[in-house]
């Protein structure tokens, strides 16, 4: 092995949470994975990597290693990229759940079809997105998130919107103001860290949060969705993944007249280098699809 294919494969040992994540990753046996590694050792003459934790652990030369093999590779990419032509390499994308499976996948799916020699990964979850991770190259994000130091680029405007079955406000009433919350049952989501039962009206640049209950909530917004519509409570989604349920009647909009900020939906990126073309090209490919499907045309 040359000493890049070494700087590529320590580079995805170092960002896995064990060798085990690591072999799945590469799609080679632990085993193969763990000789790879101490092949490595042996060539540098130092150990990188911990033995006899449960979690990988770097040592500082690992670390060290690790950091500059980084660099190093995105350097070799970047100048592959400005030399090449066409879209190539390797596209690593993150979404949540609903969005990844409705949308992100369908047009991730177009735009490799177009680009034979690029190899596309989409992971696709529930759980919050770590950014300090970098364990993508693009990742799709819904609302401004706080990490400053990627890039950001927006992609289509939303809003979330509070909304209920008929039936559950034949049955319960009708809020009237945001205080009226208090007294019905609010599905919540719990697709963030924070405190997931804090529901945001007003506008971008003057935010009141109203605190929800209910006796149903779940990290998983099409299980919200489908409690709503079955008449279970009240609840607060995307607009994008409720305009079909509105347009035909199956939720009605609550509190129609009172504004909710802006949750619009951002590509994230790396933005301390050169973007690959790979990664440009896709998001054109998103900013100039995504509205569209978002909007149901």
């Amino acid at each position: 092995m040359s000493s890049v294919d070494d700087l590529a494969f320590f580079r995805v040992v170092a960002r896995s949470e064990t060798l085990t994540a690591a072999a799945r990753e590469f799609g080679w046996s632990l085993p193969v994975v763990s000789k790879r590694l101490s092949a490595l050792e042996r060539r540098l003459a130092t150990r990188l990597v911990q033995r006899g934790t449960r979690r990988l652990t770097l040592t500082s030369e690992g670390a060290l290693y690790a950091e500059r093999a980084g660099h190093l590779l995105d350097q070799i990419r970047e100048l592959d990229d400005r030399l090449g032509t066409g879209v190539h390499g390797r596209l690593i994308v993150h979404a949540t759940l609903g969005l990844g499976r409705a949308h992100v996948a369908p047009l991730l799916g177009e735009f490799a079809a177009t680009h034979p020699e690029l190899q596309c990964e989409l992971h696709t979850s529930a759980l919050p997105l770590r950014p300090h991770r970098r364990e993508f190259d693009v990742a799709i994000h819904v609302g401004t998130p706080p990490d400053s130091t990627l890039r950001l680029r927006r992609l289509a405007e939303n809003r979330r919107v509070p909304c209920a079955a008929p039936a559950y406000l034949a049955a319960r009433g009708t809020p009237r103001t945001v205080e009226d919350l208090a007294a019905h049952d609010c599905l919540v989501l719990r697709e963030n860290e924070g405190d997931f039962a804090l529901w945001r009206f007003g506008t971008a640049t003057d935010q009141r949060r109203v605190r929800v209950s209910g006796s149903l909530s779940s990290n998983d917004g099409d299980v919200v969705t489908a409690w709503a519509r079955a008449g279970r409570g009240i609840v607060m989604r995307s607009l994008w993944q409720v305009r079909s349920d509105l347009d035909d009647g199956t939720l009605v909009r609550v509190l129609p007249d009172v504004p909710t900020p802006p949750a619009d939906l951002y590509a994230l990126f790396d933005g301390d280098r050169h973007v690959p073309r790979r990664i440009s090209a896709f998001l054109d490919h998103l900013a100039a699809a995504l509205p569209g499907r978002l909007a149901g045309a």
